[in-house]
């Protein structure tokens, strides 16, 4: 038996050195299109070196609360979580296709029978070994191997999307909580403008000084002013809301979180940019739509073997006996071989009709790659002016709140001296309002802006660092699968 298990295992040998042809056309990235230099490069806050860098809220910002809240957010967040699941199912799909490269039937049986006829009781007893395989002689599971692979690392950079998608949702959300703050404390500071305005008209009109045009012009706007509050609430409690989702939260009371009213985060000096050629690296989509088309190139492949036979070869080892004790004798060893061909002769249309097919979905993939690569710029570029305009918007706007607040100082100072009308003061506390208003929300554009920007650069993936599928998940969840399904003990370590 030990001599026919050699031979067989030797045949196997053979046949597995024998299929070295791969169908179908071998995979390289395409050549695309990208510029030279952003079209806003000689602008003084923008630098092309160094790359950026990939804990950029953290440099960028300087805030140790949107720093905790985004190391929160990677921990709990559970669009990112099941993102890591995608990746963990794709690693396991790339085992499957590696392991359909050995032998697809591998079964051992055993029986022990007793068994009587007429006045005779015997027994037998077998011990087997089956094994089939079809053989990849024409690159068919090879094939298979090399789009799971590609589709394990399309998971991946769809992973890195969600996690850039992650950090930037929290930074903007956060800035936006802070430019409401601000925003309800500017509004509350012109109420208080506009009360002590309202006190004056109406001492006026007591002693006879001002008609009672100048108490209802000054309640009107008063109450004008404080029917804002309400609506700036609302929007603050809702992004409070959406930032307890973000952290893997339910709504609640995020004071603790967020801590003190702070001021809105201001922009670096000088942003980091890198190159437009580093896209094709870094930014998470584009690497997605590459990684498609290379899975796809294979699959190719996967549909021209179809139209040539396949082989399979296989054959069975073991040993049948009357009594335990001859089961491994040589007169008890039984054996078999046997190779077979299959060929789908009449369904050549079909098979034809689906290689143009997938090369169709190929062809598709390559259109939407350089397309990726195509928006990907165009994201940038858009996001890039809109932070610089929006810092011009800023000292504009600056300067514009500087002079209203020097206009209400006169005007009240005017009004109450009998030197000026009352529509001129209510008309420069209704511009005070809206410059105040104007000047916080265009603080907090500029560095959602730049948060935009550095979205469209793609950066922050890079701090996963090269985990291993299963460290992408938290323990929690390693240990809920565990329990339910034993076989993942030692996969998830």
């Amino acid at each position: 038996m030990n001599r026919s298990m050699t031979r067989f295992a030797s045949l196997l040998t053979i046949l597995l050195l024998a299929g070295c042809i791969n169908l179908g056309p071998d995979y390289h990235p395409p050549e695309v299109v990208t510029q030279p230099d952003w079209l806003e490069a000689n602008d003084p806050l923008l630098g092309g070196d160094p790359d950026v860098d990939p804990r950029w809220w953290q440099t960028a910002f300087h805030d140790p609360v949107l720093d905790r809240l985004v190391e929160t957010a990677l921990a709990q967040n559970l669009t990112l979580r099941s993102a890591g699941l995608r990746v963990l199912q794709s690693q396991q799909q790339l085992a499957i296709a590696i392991g359909n490269q050995f032998p697809q039937q591998q079964q051992a049986t055993g029986s022990a029978t007793r068994q009587k006829e007429n006045t005779v009781t015997f027994n037998n007893y077998s011990l087997g070994l089956n094994l089939a395989w079809e053989v990849d002689f024409w690159g068919r599971f090879r094939r298979q191997v090399e789009s799971a692979t590609a589709a394990l690392d399309t998971s991946v950079a769809s992973y890195d999307a969600a996690l850039v998608s992650l950090v930037s949702q929290v930074a903007q959300t956060y800035i936006l909580i802070q430019t409401f703050e601000v925003r309800i404390e500017a509004a509350r500071y012109n109420i208080k403008l506009q009360e002590e305005s309202f006190r004056v008209a109406s001492s006026k009109f007591a002693a006879g000084e001002v008609s009672e045009l100048d108490v209802s012009q000054a309640e009107t706007l008063l109450n004008n002013t404080r029917a804002t509050l309400p609506g700036l609430q609302i929007s603050l409690q809702q992004l409070k809301n959406s930032l307890a989702t973000l952290l893997g939260m339910p709504p609640q009371d995020m004071s603790e979180l967020l801590g003190p009213i702070a001021d809105i985060p201001s922009a670096p000096p000088q942003v980091a940019l890198g190159m437009p050629q580093d896209l094709l690296r870094r930014r998470p989509d584009i690497r997605v739509a590459e990684r498609q088309l290379a899975a796809q190139s294979a699959q190719i492949g996967v549909a021209i073997t179809d139209l040539v036979p396949n082989f399979s070869i296989g054959g069975s080892i073991g040993t049948t006996a009357l009594s335990s004790r001859d089961l491994f004798e040589d007169a008890s060893e039984t054996w078999s071989l046997f190779g077979i061909f299959e060929w789908n002769i009449l369904n050549y249309g079909r098979l034809q009709s689906n290689v143009r097919l997938q090369d169709a979905f190929f062809q598709q993939l390559l259109v939407d790659y350089r397309n990726a690569v195509l928006q990907a710029q165009g994201d940038i570029e858009n996001s890039i002016v809109a932070y610089l305009k929006s810092h011009q918007q800023l000292a504009a706007y600056r300067n514009a709140a500087d002079a209203s607040k020097r206009a209400v100082d006169i005007a009240i100072i005017r009004y109450q001296e009998g030197e000026e009308d009352f529509n001129t003061l209510i008309n420069t506390l209704a511009a005070n309002v809206q410059q105040d208003d104007l000047l916080a929300a265009t603080r907090g554009s500029v560095a959602t802006n730049l948060v935009q920007v550095y979205r469209a650069l793609g950066g922050g993936w890079e701090i996963r660092g090269q985990q291993d599928p299963v460290d992408l998940l938290p323990a929690a969840t390693k240990d809920e699968m565990r329990e339910r399904t034993w076989l993942w003990r030692d996969a998830l370590e």
